[in-house]
């Protein structure tokens, strides 16, 4: 019986300590990992998010690039990381959805591995060429693929707008060749020194050089019609079919992190996205839209992209390599 109060004692008080741990939290620098190079357009909201979190709770978030391996490899050092709130991550849906369903041997657990906070955003994804190639249209771009063929190449860094490129490929007989993507600035100088002329990108990481002439931008791939640029046509305005995507960015951490410290971070997180001038700066005037939500609401989004993205590459005639 002495040992039974025992352990009573001891479960009650660690059920205990996990509201005062949530509200002493956090207490020391908090790492905050990317799958992205420095400069694309994740970690540059994860820095500004990162600066208002620092402002609120006094203490740094430091940001860690970890960009390769269809973003696995963040994904990974994420998870592997210890549950214990002082590790978090902004992931897109390449690790999460799509991966594990292109890859015979996935690093981690997409399923298991990670615990959802929030989703953060969706991104408005265009198609943009280097304006020296003097095409205006998706028509354009393909008529110049099939007069210079094995010539053209393109990045991009979800796998639903390769599969698009690739339907256009089929059915249109363009002749391009997709490159490695390793992060939104990359491919932005890709693109402008002409190594790589076309892309398919958030429009976030192009606004400026789209609004200097230096790129053109043909189409909305995902159907999100830019406030920025109201004049370029959606895909479906196009005529054209594509692979439906939802690009989006959400703020992970490892599983098994307590409930309590991931709801006050998703709490925190939904209080900066909502406040008005932060929305503006670093959402509406990079194109992204705000999907902030809960945790258990980002679990049960990111089920049913898994889903859709298992049928998307079954329909591709994808193989698992």
């Amino acid at each position: 019986m002495k040992h039974v109060i025992v352990v009573v004692g001891l479960i009650a008080g660690i059920i205990g300590a996990t509201p005062s741990r949530a509200q002493d939290y956090p207490t020391r620098p908090i790492k905050a990992l990317t799958t992205t190079s420095a400069g694309g357009i994740s970690d540059i909201f994860m820095r500004a998010l990162g600066d208002e979190l620092n402002k609120r709770w006094g203490q740094a978030i430091v940001i860690e690039n970890r960009p390769g391996g269809l973003q696995n490899l963040g994904a990974r050092a994420c998870s592997e990381a210890p549950p214990d709130g002082y590790t978090i991550c902004i992931l897109n849906a390449e690790p999460m959805a799509y991966n594990q369903f292109l890859l015979k041997n996935m690093p981690f657990d997409p399923e298991k591995g990670l615990q959802p906070v929030t989703n953060l955003y969706h991104l408005i994804q265009t198609l943009v060429v280097n304006s020296k190639l003097n095409v205006k249209t998706i028509d354009e771009l393909i008529a110049l693929s099939k007069a210079k063929p094995g010539t053209l190449n393109y990045l991009t860094a979800a796998v639903p707008l390769a599969l698009y490129m690739d339907t256009l490929t089929k059915e249109q007989g363009a002749d391009w060749v997709r490159v490695p993507f390793k992060g939104g600035g990359e491919a932005v100088n890709a693109v402008l020194s002409g190594s790589t002329p076309i892309a398919l990108i958030g429009e976030g990481n192009v606004i400026g050089q789209v609004r200097a002439g230096t790129m053109t931008p043909l189409v909305m791939v995902n159907n999100i019609k830019s406030p920025n640029f109201p004049d370029v046509p959606t895909l479906a305005e196009t005529g054209y079919k594509g692979t439906a995507s939802r690009s989006w960015y959400g703020l992970f951490a490892p599983a098994g992190t307590p409930k309590a410290l991931v709801d006050k971070l998703a709490k925190e997180v939904a209080s900066i996205v909502g406040d008005p001038s932060f929305r503006e700066k670093h959402l509406t005037a990079r194109s992204l839209v705000p999907a902030v939500n809960t945790p258990e609401q980002f679990a049960d989004e990111i089920r049913k992209d898994r889903a859709a993205a298992q049928q998307v590459v079954k329909d591709a005639g994808l193989e698992p390599q």
